[in-house]
Formats: structure tokens, sequence, C-alpha cells
């Protein structure tokens, strides 16, 4: 008997700290995410009442964490607040990378763009390019992966529908609906694939210095090919050279820069 009251006392301890961790581990959790909630809101305050310093130390500590569109957004906002174009540019560049289809990303990268002396016009595309690109970036990864599952719901149910429906009418509402849900299914897979591929291949950068002077070859005795400056978007095409980065603008001129006067929009494999 004293054994078997033994067990029953361990056993209902043992409960009893199981549910003390569970308790426990549910508050700190909410008191982490109150926390995250309350630096947004002090780091979104300090920005209203123009302590704009404060509001970027508050959004770049944010982003530490984990990365978000809106907050990437705000930073923008902020340096382009300070005259810091070469930032604003970066932080508004990797919002519309994580939300393309943003309409209020995109209105101010232009007008902050138009702030910069370097003047790029971008090569012309074909029309079916620019239109794919466009239905592409209407939605973020999520957004596209989200529309898939909802398609994948919506095809199941109609397919129920098509054949168990009671007239010949429902049977074609859900033979023709089940196709199109797995027409929208397959798209949104695709745009989702093109955009997470968008993300990870990503090689646009962003000139952080005042002027820097484009290098015909990876060499400090090199000729010059051209001079850009601060905020100008330019692509890494050969990250190999140690010290050099191989870049693009988008007009197609092409050379070599030092790795410290640009910065990545997203960290390459070679970023070090």
């Amino acid at each position: 008997m004293d054994i078997e009251n033994s067990i029953k006392h361990n056993r209902k301890r043992t409960a009893k700290s199981r549910v003390q961790a569970v308790i426990l581990l549910f508050v700190m959790s909410l008191c982490a995410s109150t926390a995250s909630a309350m630096s947004k809101g002090e780091a979104d305050s300090a920005y209203i009442k123009g302590n704009y310093q404060q509001a970027i130390a508050g959004y770049n500590e944010i982003l530490k964490s984990g990365v978000s569109a809106e907050v990437y957004y705000n930073l923008g906002n902020a340096y382009f607040r300070t005259d810091n174009i070469a930032q604003a540019v970066l932080a508004y560049e990797r919002a519309r990378l994580l939300s393309p289809g943003d309409k209020d990303i995109q209105m101010n990268l232009d007008f902050v763009r138009s702030k910069t002396i370097d003047k790029v016009n971008a090569k012309s595309e074909m029309f079916f390019v620019v239109f794919y690109n466009y239905v592409v970036n209407m939605l973020s990864v999520d957004g596209w992966a989200v529309l898939s599952v909802m398609s994948v719901v919506a095809m199941l149910l109609l397919l129920l529908v098509y054949l168990f429906g009671s007239s010949l009418l429902l049977r074609k509402i859900g033979f023709y609906g089940a196709a199109v849900g797995m027409l929208l299914f397959a798209f949104g897979m695709l745009f989702a694939f093109q955009q997470k591929r968008s993300i990870d291949n990503c090689d646009v950068a962003v000139v952080v210095s005042p002027v820097a002077n484009v290098k015909k070859t990876p060499a400090d005795s090199g000729s010059d090919a051209f001079v850009i400056h601060e905020g100008t978007r330019v692509h890494i095409i050969d990250p190999t050279m140690k010290g050099w980065w191989g870049i693009a603008l988008d007009d197609g001129r092409e050379g070599w820069l030092k790795r410290q006067l640009i910065e990545t929009v997203v960290t390459m494999k070679h970023d070090n």
C-alpha cells in the first residue's frame, strides 16, 4: 500500500509539474509577443513624433527577429526623412521583394529613385514578358500559396457536387467549377514558385557610397568605365572575385565595383 500511494503521489506531482511548465511557456511566449508588439509600437510612435533616428534603430532591431515588408517599408520612410537616400532605396527594395504587389511600396520606391543623381533607363521588354511579370507580382509567395490551397478545397467540394448533384445543371457547375479550381491551383503553385525563385536568386544591390567609380577590370589600377552615385540600383553578375562585384546596370552597362561600395538586397553566398 505504501508503494502504491508513493507511485500515485509521484504521478500527481509529475502531472502538476507538466501543467506548470506548459503554463510557464505560454506566459513567456505571450510576454515575448507583447514585447515585440510594443517595440513596433514604440518605433512607430518615434517616427510620428519626428524622432527618425530612434525609429530607424527600433525598426532595425525588430528586423533582427524576422523580416517583414511592413517594417522595411516603415524603415524606408524613416531613412528618407533623414535624407539617407541609399538606405531608403535599399529598404524599399527589400519591402518590394517580400510584397511585390504593394502599390504603396512601389510608389515610394519610384519617388525616392527620382531623388537619386543617376537616371538609368531600363531596357524595354516584350509585352507578354511585362504582362507575365505583372501577374506574378500581384501576390506574394504566401498569397499565391493561400490561393492554391483555397483552390484545392473548392475543387474537391465541386467534385462532390459533380458526383452527387441531383440535377444536370448542378453536375455541370461542379465539373466546370472543379476544372477552374484545378487551373487556379496550378497557376498559383507556378507563380508561388516563381516568387520564391525571385527571392532566392535576387541579384539586386544598391550603391551606398556617395560616389562609386566602376572599373573595367577588378583592380584599383584598372581604368574607369563610368561613375555612379548613391541610391543607384545594380545587378550582381559576377560574385566570385575577392573584394569585387561584377555589376550591370538596368541599361546594360557593366563593370566592376568594390564590395564595400554597394549593399545587396539579400545576403548572397559570396557576400562577405
